[in-house]
C-alpha cells in the first residue's frame, strides 16, 4: 500500500513538474485574443496595447479577433469551446458578468463553469456625453429634461457594460429612458454626434476626439474623482452620491486551461502593466491599469454577478 502511495505521489510530482516546464516555454506559436466588441472600442484598445507588449515579451504574434455583437456573448461562446491550452483567450469587460445575469441559462455557456480568470487589466473612465443640439449643459439639466420628455440613451449592445452603467446612472438620477443598443462604442458615439441618440457613457478614449472638436458635450465622468484629462468636468458622484461605476477590462481562458499557464500569463500581464510607455498610453485615455492575480479576478467576477443581479432586479431587467 505504501509503495502504491509513493508511486502515486511521484506521478503527481512528475506531472506538476512537466506542466510547470511546459508553461515556462509557453507560448510556442501564435496566440489569439478574442474581443467581443468592434475595432476602436475601449475593450479593443486595451486588448491591442497588452497584446503588442506580450507579443514582444513572448516572441510570438498575438492576433486580435473581433467577434462583436449580442453583448459580447458571441465571443464568449467561441472561447468557451476553444481548446484549453492558453492559445485562445477572451478579453472581457463587465458585460461578461452582466450577460450572465441578464441571459442566464439561455447562454450557450456558463460564465463561472466554462471559464477561468487570468487577470484584470484595469478600468476605463466613462464620460457622460450629449449632442450640443440637445440644449443641456449639465447633469442636472439632463435629468430635468429626462423627467419631462422621453430620451434615448445608447450603449454597446443590450447587456453590455455601457448598458448597465447607464442604467445605474438612470437609477441614481431617478429617471427613465429608452435604451438603444449598437455593435460597439464607435457606432454609439456617431449616433450621439448626430443627435439620433440623446446621451451615453462611452469611454473617454473613444469619445475624446468628438469632445475636442465640439461635436459632443461632456457633462460628467464616472470616476470617483475628476479625470485629469477633463479637469473642468465634474464626477457624477459630485451630483449623484449614490452612483457607482463598473468598467473593468480583463482576460479569461477556457475552464480547463492549465493553472501553470494561467499563472504565467497573469504574471506577464503584471510585467507589462509596469512598463512606463504602457502607463503613459493608458493615462492619456484615463484608463487605470490595475492587474490582478487569477484568484483576485475570480472573486471580482463573482462579486460583479452578485451586484448586477441586484441592479437588474431594481431596473426591471429581470424578475425580482
Amino acid at each position: 500500500m505504501r509503495a502504491a502511495r509513493r508511486l502515486a505521489l511521484a506521478t503527481v510530482i512528475a506531472f506538476a513538474s512537466a506542466t510547470s516546464a511546459f508553461a515556462q516555454q509557453f507560448p510556442t506559436k501564435p496566440v489569439r485574443f478574442v474581443v467581443g466588441f468592434s475595432p476602436g472600442s475601449a475593450t479593443d484598445f486595451t486588448a491591442r496595447v497588452f497584446a503588442d507588449k506580450l507579443s514582444a515579451l513572448w516572441g510570438q504574434p498575438i492576433v486580435i479577433e473581433n467577434r462583436s455583437g449580442a453583448g459580447s456573448t458571441l465571443a464568449n461562446a467561441m472561447v468557451a469551446q476553444a481548446a484549453p491550452d492558453g492559445y485562445t483567450l477572451l478579453v472581457v469587460s463587465t458585460s461578461f458578468a452582466i450577460t450572465a445575469v441578464l441571459q442566464g441559462k439561455s447562454l450557450p455557456y456558463n460564465a463561472l463553469r466554462d471559464f477561468r480568470a487570468v487577470s484584470q487589466f484595469g478600468s476605463t473612465t466613462g464620460v457622460l456625453i450629449v449632442p450640443p443640439s440637445l440644449g443641456v449643459k449639465s447633469v442636472k439639466e439632463l435629468i430635468a429634461m429626462a423627467k419631462e420628455r422621453k430620451l434615448l440613451f445608447g450603449s454597446a449592445g443590450a447587456g453590455s457594460g455601457l448598458h448597465m452603467s447607464t442604467e445605474r446612472f438612470n437609477m441614481a438620477a431617478g429617471i427613465k429612458a429608452t435604451h438603444v443598443g449598437f455593435k460597439g462604442q464607435p457606432e454609439m458615439n456617431v449616433e450621439i454626434v448626430t443627435a439620433r441618440v440623446h446621451y451615453g457613457f462611452p469611454s473617454l478614449g473613444t469619445s475624446m476626439p468628438f469632445i475636442k472638436d465640439g461635436r459632443v458635450l461632456p457633462l460628467a465622468v464616472n470616476t470617483p474623482k475628476r479625470a485629469p484629462q477633463l479637469p473642468e468636468v465634474p464626477a457624477v458622484l459630485e451630483i449623484l452620491p449614490n452612483f457607482e461605476r463598473d468598467a473593468a477590462h480583463a482576460l479569461m481562458a477556457p475552464a480547463k486551461t492549465p493553472t501553470a499557464i494561467v499563472q504565467k500569463i497573469s504574471k506577464d500581464i503584471a510585467r507589462v502593466a509596469e512598463m512606463p510607455d504602457v502607463k503613459e498610453r493608458f493615462h492619456a485615455i484615463a484608463f487605470d491599469v490595475a492587474p490582478t492575480t487569477p484568484e483576485e479576478y475570480d472573486k471580482a467576477v463573482r462579486k460583479q454577478i452578485e451586484v448586477f443581479t441586484q441592479v437588474a432586479k431594481v431596473a426591471g431587467l429581470i424578475a425580482k
